[in-house]
């Protein structure tokens, strides 16, 4: 298997709440199938929107809800980005979980759920530089 992840799909209650979520982040939709499911291109990955009840159902397990144990990260190239972004989020439907603050590891970063409760950090990582084309690497 290449070292590679290429989509990532979060399962979602309302499918064109969370579709006007991200669009409110500024995303923009790069295809939709009907009422099925939402496709964004982001920097050599995709992140799809599916509900969740289908994507349990495509998967083959029981859907106990809670806390699934994983966060997705948004890295920014300053601390004021980081704290605009926190904001943005909040004001396209989000809830900010964790303010933004220093981290042990020599960062600055926060947490915002989004309106299904997926957690997404928002980091400014010294140690993980942003290239022109917008992608994080290991320092």
């Amino acid at each position: 298997m290449e070292q590679r992840v290429s989509l990532v799909t979060l399962g979602v209650a309302d499918l064109a709440r969370a579709r006007r979520f991200y669009e409110g982040l500024g995303w923009q939709v790069g295809m939709a199938v009907d009422d099925e499911v939402v496709f964004f291109q982001l920097n050599g990955l995709i992140l799809s929107l599916y509900p969740r009840a289908a994507l349990a159902r495509d998967a083959g397990v029981l859907d106990a809800g809670g806390f699934a144990g994983i966060t997705l990260a948004h890295n920014v190239r300053s601390e004021p980005e980081v704290d605009a972004v926190l904001s943005e989020a909040a004001r396209a439907g989000g809830r900010v979980v964790k303010p933004a603050s220093r981290a042990a590891w020599g960062g600055y970063s926060g947490y915002f759920a989004d309106p299904d409760g997926h957690l997404w950090e928002v980091a400014r990582n010294p140690g993980f530089p942003i290239d022109a084309q917008g992608n994080t690497r290991l320092g």
